[in-house]
């Protein structure tokens, strides 16, 4: 039996705290959609195709060191939705502290209540990246900040283009 397992997120940027999640997930189903939650309401830094493409290159070598097929994927719904629409069985969600745990707990109890055939599997952070947050990460970058502990190398390239970008205005 195949297993599908759904992470999801803003993504904007992807931290070395949610490629840590997805390289976890990966080592235990077969195929892992990453969702890109898309929300008209909210303004991000990077378009969602400048997030699909960045995510393609940070999950690239986790696919082919799992063995694990990676799919990205926008969506605008519910998660629960965006996890039945690909045919998952598993919402991985990713915990760095006792305020994750304690909002996660209550969708995962939402979302089972919704999906009773969708597991939600939490992973606490390790230990390296238990305090990056993409809202930091985009403020420390957007104010000339160092970033390179909290992304990847490409990814820094790009945040720091789109400072420069915002900064001629």
């Amino acid at each position: 039996m195949k297993i599908t397992g759904f992470t999801s997120g803003s993504f904007d940027p992807p931290t070395k705290g949610h490629i840590d999640v997805i390289a976890r997930a990966a080592r235990m189903v077969d195929r892992l959609v990453v969702g890109v939650g898309v929300h008209p309401g909210k303004v991000p830094l990077f378009t969602a195709a400048e997030r699909i493409e960045m995510l393609e290159g940070e999950t690239a070598p986790i696919a082919k060191a799992t063995g694990c097929k990676i799919k990205i994927v926008t969506f605008d719904t519910l998660t629960i939705d965006a996890a039945r629409t690909e045919e998952a069985t598993i919402i991985f969600r990713g915990l760095r502290d006792a305020t994750d745990f304690d909002y996660e707990m209550q969708m995962a109890g939402m979302n089972g209540a919704m999906a009773p055939d969708i597991d939600t599997v939490f992973l606490p952070a390790s230990p390296g990246v238990r305090h990056v947050t993409g809202t930091l990460v985009r403020q420390i970058a957007l104010m000339g900040g160092p970033i390179g502990d909290f992304v990847s190398g490409a990814v820094a390239k790009r945040l720091k283009a789109k400072a420069a970008q915002r900064k001629k205005g």
